[in-house]
């Protein structure tokens, strides 16, 4: 009853501060893109906060706790191409941005392409973006389930309706600052948590001890193992570590950055950042393993921890830490699902004369449509991983050829990048299917389907059959 009391009260100060903040939204570039005017540690907090979600926390551990220490690919998979974004993607489409006033990636993709690009990516981004959101509202779920007995439906609900009412106020004005305070809790929290379980544990040698034991001597050395099965490792590398480069939600978050700079070292801070958590929650499940061998569900290891190997008060700040992480990373995709649903649907292709204010309020529907749908959709995804793995192989395979291209060159074409982004996402639904998830000859379903796609835009911009207009 403590820690529900907790949640309660803590999720209601998330609300109020969200509705405070909301004030200061007034034009849809406010709503958008926070007016341009994040400085560099607000665009390194919202992004941190967005990237640190129901994956890195509860996922990440329930992964360490089934696999050990490769575990770290997940979430160190997303700090590499976070770099990778600060030092190439973000800077030069946040100049395209600025210069044409863009708000979101689908107007880049219209000036760069055409409308009906756009709305291709958008509905795609829309299909996979409910699942993301749906892995968020799971993992609070599970929390619930451990701190109090609530039902998966009902913890899936409340936190749903939490989520959607801080974010609807305000957009990322109401976001980024909300999430300042998410992002203090959530480091803090897993930071001393993870100090009283390895002094708790009497050290990193006892942990490895305690896991050992269970898993048995003749795997040990893969469960602690870092690179563990290739296969992994590759597959999370290729699944996410593109996601945080060309990711519409995180680059609408470099398009609120007040300047270049703000957007290099602020994406460069949260790159830097996500490599050195992406061991933490892996340690927390290799812990947890040691001390309870027969979880039925993995991704249960971490509400288990908070539960049982916590005292009160570190345990309520690690609760505080997880219900945080899973809110900043939900507003984060209904930030992408609003945005898509409003300026890449709504605007483009059912109300072009829409005015601003009717743009924001439509976008504020979309997201408590959206909020409503996603946790409807988490009841029936079973676990966290299974979630995000479906919205990061489609929103790789489906913006990460044009939108690369279409910034780094002009021989790409409109016709050319349609067929490129129907091949990619076509070929990897098709191996997925045919293959159970697993791929072929060593890669996942997600690189053939970039492989396929790669090979279909040499051809077409090649063959330049129109001339695209260039950036």
């Amino acid at each position: 009853m403590t820690f529900l009391l907790i949640l309660i009260a803590y999720a209601g100060l998330m609300i109020a501060y969200g509705a405070t903040v909301s004030r200061r939204v007034n034009h849809s570039s406010d709503f958008f893109v926070a007016g341009r005017g994040l400085s560099a540690g607000l665009v390194f907090s919202t992004l941190l906060a967005a990237n640190i979600g129901a994956g890195s926390t509860v996922g990440a551990a329930g992964l360490g706790y089934r696999d050990g220490l490769s575990a770290w690919w997940w979430v160190g998979a997303a700090g590499i191409g976070s770099m990778v974004l600060a030092f190439t993607v973000g800077p030069k489409i946040w100049r395209v941005a600025r210069e044409n006033n863009l708000l979101t990636v689908g107007d880049f993709l219209e000036q760069r392409y055409d409308r009906r690009l756009r709305g291709l990516i958008a509905v795609i981004i829309c299909a996979g973006s409910l699942s993301i959101l749906a892995g968020q509202l799971i993992a609070v779920a599970w929390i619930l389930n451990v701190v109090s007995g609530t039902s998966k439906p009902l913890g899936c609900l409340i936190a749903g309706s939490v989520i959607t009412a801080y974010f609807s106020f305000g957009g990322l004005h109401a976001a980024a600052r909300v999430n300042v305070v998410q992002l203090v809790v959530k480091l803090s929290g897993f930071a001393l948590a993870l100090l009283y379980l390895l002094n708790a544990g009497h050290g990193i040698d006892q942990v490895r001890a305690g896991a050992a034991s269970v898993v048995g001597p003749d795997q040990t050395d893969a469960y602690f193992g870092f690179v563990g099965s290739l296969p992994s490792a590759v597959r999370y590398l290729v699944i996410l570590g593109p996601s945080f480069v060309i990711s519409p939600g995180l680059l609408q978050k470099v398009f609120a950055a007040r300047d270049e700079r703000a957007a290099r070292l602020g994406v460069g801070a949260n790159a830097v950042a996500l490599l050195m958590y992406a061991i933490v929650p892996v340690l927390m499940g290799i812990v947890a393993r040691g001390r309870f061998p027969y979880l039925a569900n993995h991704e249960l290891a971490l509400p288990t921890l908070l539960v049982q190997s916590l005292p009160t008060a570190l345990g309520a700040l690690l609760l505080a830490a997880i219900f945080s992480a899973e809110l900043s990373a939900a507003d984060a995709v209904l930030f992408m699902l609003s945005t898509s649903l409003s300026k890449d649907l709504y605007k483009s292709f059912v109300r072009p004369a829409a005015s601003d204010t009717q743009l924001v309020r439509f976008a504020r529907i979309s997201a408590v449509g959206c909020g409503i749908s996603g946790a409807l959709l988490a009841m029936l995804i079973p676990t966290v991983i299974g979630a995000l793995t479906i919205f990061y192989s489609l929103l790789t395979t489906a913006l990460l050829l044009p939108l690369t291209a279409g910034l780094y060159s002009k021989r790409l074409t409109s016709n050319g990048a349609m067929l490129v982004t129907i091949v990619s996402v076509g070929t990897t639904l098709l191996v997925e299917v045919l293959t159970r998830g697993n791929g072929a000859y060593g890669l996942p379903p997600a690189a053939l389907g970039i492989l396929a796609g790669g090979v279909v835009m040499l051809v077409v911009s090649a063959a330049r059959i129109e001339e695209s207009p260039g950036v």
